[in-house]
């Protein structure tokens, strides 16, 4: 008996210690977030005490693949299948990001299912929120989201919204990358001084310039980033260089600009842009589909070039030419394809 009960204990003292099961709960939260959503419940699995772990989840991505998964599955509404496991997580969601892509099942979705969907995240503690609407049907964004103030980013493509009256602002707001439409009557630049502390902001397809103006995003004070796509080809108005300028002068924190000209028609009208101007502080310059056969547009872009003296990356893509040309100042390394 003694034999045995030895033989016993030194096999117990061999055996292999689980270090991944005893790690803190925190530390295995981080590693299931780098999974994809469909492997991180698999892990339940591994073993009995694995049954409930990936329901720490705090990042959750829902891509193409995992309504793939799905598909072979059979699930009637996929929105409910997400909405269940959200409900599941312990803790709150740090990340939620998904794609609705027209290819799959989304002939399911409603405005009442992202309606449900945003009250569930609303109650989750959300802070980094994109939703990317590839359908051709715009979708309503409910209230819900504007009473979070923790949203530290914000992410929408092809929805629509209103701003409610009770809102106040998102006041720990830093990155904002919007293509939407705003019904009703909607002040940009109020909803920008809501939001002071917004360093990246990206608006795609600027077609209603009588509802988003430029001198609204000159509100944001603490801009480092900005993308612009303007498409004012259909407007009675149009986008002048001045004005550019103006926004331009108004962000003196501004370090990487993006301009997409796309059937924009630049005109020289506003206020005249004064040959002391400069940008210190702009290093990243992107001028996409730049008409160089349009005397106003490569005159722009000439002028705003030559008022970046500390520019570091310049990438100019032509509308009407295959071209495009990437330099490295800092380096003094050209190349033009």
């Amino acid at each position: 008996m003694e034999l045995i009960h030895g033989t016993t204990q030194k096999a117990s003292k061999l055996a292999p210690e689980d270090f991944i099961t005893d790690m803190p709960d925190i530390i295995i939260t981080n590693i299931l977030d780098r999974l994809p959503i469909q492997d991180a419940m698999r892990t339940s699995i591994l073993a009995r005490n694995w049954r409930f772990r990936w329901t720490l989840l705090s990042q959750l991505v829902f891509d193409r693949d995992f309504f793939d998964l799905l598909e072979t599955q059979d699930e009637d509404n996929p929105f409910i299948v997400i909405s269940r496991i959200i409900l599941r997580l312990k803790g709150a969601i740090v990340k939620f990001d998904l794609t609705i892509d027209d290819l799959l099942h989304y002939e399911y979705l409603t405005n009442e299912d992202i309606n449900n969907l945003i009250l569930i995240l609303s109650r989750k503690g959300i802070r980094d929120l994109t939703i990317m609407n590839w359908r051709g049907i715009q979708l309503e964004f409910p209230t819900h989201l504007f009473s979070r103030l923790e949203l530290k980013h914000l992410k929408l493509r092809n929805f629509y919204f209103n701003m409610p009256p009770t809102f106040h602002g998102f006041p720990n707001l830093l990155s904002l990358d919007l293509y939407v439409d705003f019904k009703k009557k909607f002040e940009l630049g109020e909803f920008f001084t809501r939001c002071p502390l917004v360093e990246n902001l990206a608006m795609d397809d600027l077609w209603e310039m009588e509802k988003v103006k430029l001198d609204g995003i000159a509100k944001l004070e603490n801009l480092k980033a900005l993308s612009l796509r303007f498409n004012d080809l259909d407007d009675d108005e149009t986008t002048s260089s001045g004005t550019i300028f103006e926004l331009l002068n108004s962000l003196p924190k501004l370090e990487e600009l993006e301009l997409d000209f796309e059937e924009c028609q630049l005109t020289k009208g506003g206020a005249n842009k004064s040959l002391s101007t400069v940008f210190p502080s702009l290093k990243v310059l992107k001028l996409s589909r730049i008409s160089l056969d349009n005397g106003v547009m490569f005159s722009f872009a000439f002028e705003l070039i030559r008022s970046c003296p500390n520019l570091l990356f310049l990438q100019i893509s032509a509308y009407n030419w295959v071209c495009i040309m990437l330099l490295v100042l800092k380096s003094r390394v050209y190349f033009c394809i």
